[in-house]
């Protein structure tokens, strides 16, 4: 395992056929791109049914900008199956840098920080219709 791999700690927790959960401990950079692909590529291979994945990064010490860009990658890849894909965040380690980058928007967020009511801020990227 890449030393970078070891700042992280990414489980999966599969609710039933339709939803899932993800969940992220540690550090959110380039170390947690290849597990975190792993985990969705295998969840979504397992179960055909799949229409719901929650990552929880309530967890998440740190994100860089690798970390923003392998949630991107994991949305890119949930949004042709048209699975949806919120996130859970707990402070602004992972809040902040989603906002000032413009990506807060791009995703479902469940917003569980202490200064924040309890809301799910709807993303507002259009999913296109491929046929």
């Amino acid at each position: 395992m890449d030393d970078a791999e070891d700042t992280v700690e990414v489980t999966v927790t599969e609710h039933d056929a339709e939803t899932a959960e993800i969940r992220v401990v540690g550090e959110l950079t380039e170390g947690a791109r290849r597990p975190l692909v792993r985990a969705m590529t295998d969840l979504m291979l397992s179960s055909p049914e799949l229409k719901r994945v929650q990552l929880d990064t309530c967890d998440v010490t740190f994100m860089n900008s690798a970390g923003i860009a392998s949630l991107v990658q994991l949305h890119k890849m949930v949004q042709p199956r048209g699975i949806e894909m919120p996130l859970v965040v707990h402070d602004t380690v992972v809040a902040r840098p989603l906002q000032l980058s413009g990506l807060w928007h791009r995703f479902t967020v469940i917003d569980r920080r202490d200064d924040s009511p309890d809301v799910v801020h709807e993303s507002t990227h259009r999913r296109t219709e491929h046929s």
